[in-house]
């Protein structure tokens, strides 16, 4: 739409999450250290919560690119599962051959059996669950459970929760307590600082191929930082609407109105205070 009119190469914002524009600075590059440290520790529960659009799918792929070869991994994107569903789910992604599951005792001796041998290889096993604030109850135990799977010195099977902070409030109710006991590693992921917003902008426009000035004006970033309030989801759509609306216009730059525009059209972005959004329209 856009990509020749400002010298692109690829769509610099998209909302899909894509490693090669993985922003690896302030807390988002914390958060990975945090979990990968974690890992190598040999937690057996590990934690990362945050708000929606703060970008924990992207630091899910991310962990797992970083992890070396000496690690089986498994990704759950989806566990809105009962237990017996999810634990065959979780099976076929450690690569349990099928016939070993035949119901819930073979099931869960061939997962040991893998889990073993993965171990007793050398290597190590992680799962991570995606959206993990919606997993019932009983499938929550049934992930406790099979953490329970270790030899003499170590964990079988480290997991991983991602999701959002509904998550927290849940593992803090007494019938999931032990659950909450053993994520001994527990970490919030926040929105970009709002100062952060503008390296944000340059580094994305920078993977996607820009090679020119700076695209967005001053007052075009800062209304943008303060709308979006450091989230990158809301970041991105902005500031994807703003270059449309300015290629629209044949503008080569980005201004205050072509950003007041993108907010106005985004239902997402929270109104608080954003009355001053339409007070000095020629600011540019």
């Amino acid at each position: 739409m856009y990509l020749e009119h400002f010298g692109l190469q690829e769509y610099p914002f998209q909302l899909t999450p894509t490693p090669e524009f993985f922003y690896a600075r302030g807390g988002h590059r914390q958060a990975l250290e945090v979990m990968g440290a974690a890992l190598a520790s040999g937690e057996g529960f590990i934690r990362l919560t945050g708000e929606v659009g703060t970008g924990k799918t992207l630091l899910c792929r991310m962990l797992l690119d970083e992890l070396s070869a000496g690690w089986l991994t498994a990704t759950i994107p989806n566990p809105t599962l009962d237990a017996e569903a999810l634990r065959q789910v979780v099976a076929h992604e450690l690569g349990v051959a099928e016939e070993d599951c035949g119901n819930a005792h073979e099931l869960l001796m061939g997962l040991y059996e893998r889990l073993y041998a993965v171990a007793a290889s050398g290597r190590r096993a992680v799962l991570l669950i995606d959206e993990a604030q919606v997993i019932p109850d009983e499938s929550l135990e049934m992930i406790r459970l099979l953490t329970n799977l270790e030899t003499e010195r170590d964990k079988l099977l480290q997991v991983v929760l991602i999701g959002q902070p509904e998550l927290d409030e849940r593992l803090a109710q007494p019938h999931l307590r032990q659950l909450q006991q053993r994520c001994t590693v527990a970490h919030r992921l926040d929105p970009l600082p709002r100062s952060m917003v503008p390296d944000y902008l340059h580094y994305r426009l920078q993977v996607a191929g820009y090679q020119g000035p700076g695209l967005f004006s001053p007052h075009a970033v800062r209304l943008l930082a303060y709308a979006a309030d450091g989230v990158p989801r809301l970041v991105n759509t902005l500031a994807h609407k703003s270059l449309l609306v300015a290629c629209s216009e044949g503008e080569g730059a980005i201004r205050r109105r072509h950003v007041a525009w993108a907010i106005k059209d985004t239902d997402a972005v929270p109104r608080r205070g954003l009355a001053f959004t339409w007070i000095h329209p020629q600011r540019r």
